[in-house]
């Protein structure tokens, strides 16, 4: 069974940065896309960013273009999330999530697509 292990999370002002790593282990064979989502108190869970393991395709929110990167080290097992210029609305718990199909670019963000989940990493953002 295929486990992700998120890390890197913390406390920064805004304006900061802080690089999240989400580490894939079990037969990840089937992998074929990932992504961070992010989760506030009282709302829904939302999508962030997600990445084809295969070609690097990348897939962003609005709300992050331009201030997150998205990137994978397959030789690593390994999905990295760089975070700049951090807003304090960026503050919830952060997850990463596996699934085995490529979904279209208007679709990557549904929660239900994704198969597996990590339990997440808190960031939080003070202004």
């Amino acid at each position: 069974q295929v486990q992700l292990v998120e890390s890197g999370g913390g406390s920064v002002q805004a304006g900061g940065s802080l690089r999240l790593s989400c580490i894939t282990s079990g037969p990840t064979n089937n992998i074929n896309y990932m992504a961070w989502f992010r989760q506030a108190p009282g709302k829904e869970r939302e999508g962030v960013a997600g990445i084809s393991t295969t070609g690097g395709n990348t897939d962003y929110d609005d709300s992050v273009k331009g201030r997150f990167t998205i990137s994978r080290d397959n030789s690593k097992n390994a999905m990295y999330l760089q975070m700049n210029s951090l807003k304090s609305e960026d503050t919830a718990r952060y997850f990463c999530a596996a699934r085995i199909s490529i979904p279209n670019s208007s679709s990557w963000r549904r929660v239900g697509g994704f198969s597996t989940w990590g339990q997440g990493t808190q960031v939080t953002v003070s202004s």
